[in-house]
């Protein structure tokens, strides 16, 4: 029976909503450049009903290692998800960085400023904004929620499978080189290692991932909670016994509504 339960929970909060727009991030042009014209940064943009709106908000940051984004089951997949919860969803197109770090920083910065700027109009408490990001950008959501300030600093961080740190040991190596290049130098790596980067002002986190992740290795996550605890930063993990790496919003993840019940709960309680 509870199963039962669970399963119309989700298909309540499954329900098909349509985007409202997709907006450039720069429609004057960027500050900086890739070298590729046609990749320009994007925020699709799913709105609650106005009665049903929180004025709670997520900007989400597909992965990709750095190379390519999965902009469905790790984007615009989660809508129906958040927008049921009355919870605005920005799903961010950014670019990728060829070894230019400050694309992808510059675009999700912007992306969490034009959420606050727009709060009035699109129903969201601008103390209520949140970044959520999957591998690679897990990596861009937990960089932001680490060195970002003002309006462009989350209020609460979301990450699933992420990749954390950019050790050469233990790093996703292909988005390590697509972030910093072939050769990074040893500050950037610890600069960009987002453990080595929590504080006690870094926001809370929700972490998801897979104990049989081979491509993006628990540690990772595990290690970024750790340094959330012992910086009494609010966390909470959740590693599941399988699933492999990349399942994001596929309910072919054998622990799909477990996930979706435990990030429901999480997000009700603060």
């Amino acid at each position: 029976m509870k199963r039962i339960i669970s399963l119309l929970l989700v298909l309540l909060m499954t329900m098909t909503i349509s985007a409202q727009k997709v907006i450039d991030i720069w429609p004057n042009g960027a500050p900086n450049k890739n070298g590729d014209d046609q990749d320009k940064a994007q925020l699709t943009v799913f709105l609650p009903d106005a009665k049903k709106a929180t004025g709670r908000a997520v900007v989400v940051c597909p992965g990709g290692g750095y190379g390519h984004l999965a902009m469905e089951h790790e984007g615009t997949q989660w809508a129906p998800f958040f927008n049921q919860q009355g919870i605005a969803l920005f799903v961010l197109k950014y670019r990728m960085p060829h070894g230019n770090r400050e694309m992808p920083i510059s675009d999700a910065e912007e992306a969490m400023k034009m959420v606050r700027r727009n709060a009035e109009a699109w129903h969201v408490d601008t103390r209520q904004v949140g970044i959520m990001g999957f591998s690679a950008g897990g990596h861009l959501a937990s960089t932001i929620a680490t060195h970002s300030k003002g309006d462009a600093k989350p209020d609460f961080q979301i990450l699933f499978y992420p990749v954390i740190t950019m050790d050469p040991s233990y790093t996703h190596k292909g988005s390590m080189v697509n972030f910093l290049g072939d050769k990074p130098k040893k500050n950037l790596i610890q600069e960009f290692s987002s453990d080595l980067q929590v504080s006690h002002q870094t926001p809370r986190a929700f972490l998801a991932l897979s104990d049989d992740d081979t491509a993006v290795l628990p540690a990772n996550g595990a290690n970024y909670y750790m340094e959330c605890y012992k910086h009494d930063v609010p966390a909470t993990i959740h590693i599941y016994p399988s699933g492999g790496h990349g399942w994001g919003y596929r309910d072919t993840f054998a622990f799909h509504i477990e996930m979706l019940l435990e990030l429901k709960a999480w997000l009700a309680s603060f």
